[in-house]
């Protein structure tokens, strides 16, 4: 670097004042004192030009000196180019407004352009110019943006940087907001040329958003696929989505696109034999989309043999259990065992399929749902510490809970304190009413918004025909004293006309606690349902609901090994949260035990995660997280030492959809970028006054060092040297 170095002083009015008036004060003081002297005049003349010198010093210092330094650059200022490579750049829709008719281009092929090196030759003699591709950090790169992190960058590596052309669509998706970087380019005077890439409308296009296929299914039981599909179309469109098993298998449905909006369906599947399949959602390309290669997605699913166990409880036999009972009985996928109390007779109910007594701890842990009827805590029912096993056993276990309150009014033992089920039950009852309402006139399920929507209430293949039969149902002639559904807990139906201080009656109920689910069911009338149509409805309702509170916990089984995992249909960058019960050879849950799942991705990559006990009371749960970052079949085996035999099983990591094909640009992202940074917002179509844009910036102004003087430890030190040697030349001239 050149430099030239100049002495400055910051100086006022007052300041240059009053050091005059000191220096001169003082020189007539001198001199009136040297005159006076009779005796070493010249140890006094030497005293009083110490005086004035220091007074000189005093002068200066309120004048502030600086001693200023410009360094001029030996090196070019650097121009970086800075250019989008993420996914969402082969968006094809960069119009040529010259030539309405032409096709239009891919952002990245329109933003190319910009990294033509003979595009800046103009600028050779005074910039250096510097091409950088940019996506993630992320793996793949491509799956997402992260701005901030390419502006960091670049102002880390380049020392000279001058001007940032920044080329992208906008669409930064991972990192800190790129305004933290603009704020340092800010600092340090460098202003970025935003330019956005691509329209800032979404152009016409259908697109599959989801494609939620459940982890696994059941063969011979129906399996419902949601799907979601999203249409930037100005006009509303019939189309009709298909779904292939890679069986030969092909489903179709026909579904109405609104304009500018989404639609959520599913299609009804009915496997027919065991295995892995994959399934395939298309949809046919429609007049004026633009960007079909959206319009399909695939996911696995693992049909299996269905074997569930069910453990029902109940009081007196009324008919909802006797009708229920037979419903699970007759079901070939359910295995079904009863613990029957009967009140005033001092016995258990007995024959096949019955059980003498409450299952041991370790025969209670193979139940997958457990029906609590008109029971409570109470002699000859159940005791606290069997309720507080079933409690464990829905909490650590993943296993479901169906409370199933009757007349008798039992239950509110179980919803009240001190039973260790209140933390459970999902509604509060009326301990005044304690055995519930009847009536005459029969009363009706009404379906709420989300029960319309839950597998467990689905009835027929569609929303709306399922809604048909719930308002044609039989009624029912009593209902549980619910008062009010607790927070947490999601109502699916309400009574259709009674209500109470806290509005309708929640009848139908549904919450989670720890890896469990939960239902209450606050009518005893699903038995009536039979009526006209035999078991039509009566088993469907009791055999999803069986299905769906056991779905957690039979993601993967084996042995004495379970692993259930959440989200259950994991995407890459999800935190997957893995649960595992272990139980030991003899099928005691197990607290403390060494639970390792080793991972293998689809790259061959492998990694190990140690699952930890849940607590300290947990009930043969451990648990952990892994954050997968490669989509497709992750193999999965669980080991536990004290467990036997290792579980395989499969994790299904679907692609990441941070980047998506068709979003409009983020234009409003790249103004902010240029106002932060005092740039200016281009024309992606105009590279020429681009050029020129950056060309007319003023050159760089040259590094200003200063060192001030008067604040110097040096200042300081030379100035206490004067008055010490003054002070010092006093004494020895025998002045005082």
């Amino acid at each position: 670097m050149n430099s030239t170095g100049t002495l400055t002083f910051v100086t006022t009015p007052w300041s240059v004042t009053l050091g005059v008036v000191i220096v001169l004060v003082t020189l007539v003081l001198a001199v009136m004192g040297y005159r006076r002297a009779i005796n070493k005049k010249g140890a006094i003349g030497f005293l009083e030009v110490m005086r004035v010198l220091i007074a000189v010093c005093i002068a200066i210092t309120l004048n502030q000196p600086e001693w200023r330094e410009l360094y001029k650059p030996e090196h070019k200022p650097v121009l970086a180019v800075l250019h989008d490579q993420s996914k969402s750049m082969r968006t094809e829709d960069v119009l040529d407004p010259d030539n309405a008719s032409a096709p239009p281009k891919a952002r990245a092929a329109a933003v190319s352009r910009l990294t033509q090196p003979e595009l800046w030759q103009p600028l050779k003699e005074r910039l250096d110019v510097v091409f950088e591709p940019f996506s993630s950090t992320l793996s793949p790169a491509d799956e997402a943006t992260d701005i901030n992190q390419a502006l960091t960058k670049v102002v880390e590596e380049q020392k000279h940087l001058r001007a940032v052309v920044l080329a992208t669509d906008g669409d930064w998706n991972t990192g800190k907001p790129p305004s933290e970087a603009a704020t340092q380019l800010r600092m340090r005077s460098v202003p970025v040329l935003a330019i956005p890439a691509g329209a800032e409308t979404k152009l016409p296009d259908v697109q599959v958003v989801s494609f939620d296929v459940p982890t696994f299914g059941v063969e011979g039981k129906p399996l419902r696929v949601p799907f979601v599909i999203e249409s930037s179309l100005p006009r509303e469109q019939f189309v009709t989505v298909e779904m292939t098993t890679g069986k030969g298998e092909r489903l179709t449905k026909e579904v109405t696109l609104p304009p500018m909006g989404r639609v959520q369906d599913a299609i009804v599947w009915k496997p027919g034999s065991i295995g892995d399949a994959t399934l395939t959602l298309t949809l046919p390309k429609v007049e004026g989309e633009r960007f079909p290669d959206n319009n399909t997605m695939q996911a696995p699913v693992s049909i299996r043999k269905e074997e569930l166990k069910v453990l029902i409880i109940e009081g007196l036999p009324r008919w909802e259990y006797r009708y229920m009972r037979n419903a699970m009985e007759r079901d070939p996928g359910v295995d079904v065992n009863t613990l029957l109390f009967h009140p005033g007779l001092n016995k258990i109910g007995q024959g096949r399929g019955y059980l003498d007594a409450f299952p041991k701890q370790e025969d209670l842990s193979k139940y997958d749902v457990v029906f609590i009827g008109d029971v409570g805590i109470a002699p000859g029912m159940l005791t606290a510490d069997q309720v507080a096993q079933i409690k464990k056993l829905v909490r650590d276990q993943a296993s479901g809970l169906v409370f199933l309150p009757g007349f008798q009014g039992h239950q509110i033992q179980l919803a009240t304190e001190p039973s260790p089920l209140s933390e459970l039950y999902p509604v509060v009852l009326d301990t005044a009413q304690t055995k519930g309402w009847g009536s005459a006139a029969p009363g009706r399920f009404a379906l709420t918004e989300s029960g319309q929507r839950s597998l467990l209430t689905r009835l027929e293949d569609t929303d709306e025909a399922s809604a048909r039969v719930w308002a044609s149902l039989p009624g029912f002639q009593w209902y549980a004293p619910a008062l009010r559904a607790k927070a947490g807990s999601e109502i699916l139906a309400t009574h259709s006309s009674e209500s109470g201080r806290y509005g309708r009656i929640p009848l139908l109920v549904s919450r989670t606690f720890g890896a469990g689910k939960i239902l209450f069911m606050g009518s005893d009338g699903a038995w009536r349902w039979r009526r006209g149509v035999e078991d039509k409805y009566h088993y469907r309702f009791w055999g999803q609901v069986v299905r769906w509170m056991a779905y957690q916990r039979n993601m993967a089984a084996g042995g004495n090994l379970r692993l259930f995992y959440s989200p259950d249909r994991p995407r890459t960058g999800d935190v997957l949260t893995l649960n595992a019960n272990a139980l030991s050879t003899t099928g005691e849950p197990l607290r403390d035990a060494v639970v390792t799942a080793q991972i293998v991705a689809p790259s061959g990559k492998a990694s190990s995660v140690r699952l930890l006990p849940a607590g300290e009371e947990s009930y043969g749960l451990f648990t952990s997280t892994f954050t997968p970052t490669e989509p497709g079949e992750h193999k999965v085996r669980l080991t536990c030492p004290d467990s036997g035999a290792p579980l395989d099983a499969t994790l299904s990591i679907q692609g990441s959809t941070r980047e998506k094909l068709g979003q409009p640009a983020r234009h409003d992202v790249l103004r902010e970028i240029a106002t932060l940074t005092r740039g200016q917002v281009m024309n992606l179509l105009d590279p020429v006054a681009l050029v020129n844009a950056i060309g007319a910036l003023p050159e760089p102004e040259p590094e200003e060092r200063r060192v001030l003087i008067w604040g110097h430890p040096a200042w300081a030190g030379l100035m206490l040297l004067l008055m010490a040697v003054f002070w010092i030349g006093r004494k020895m001239a025998g002045a005082f």
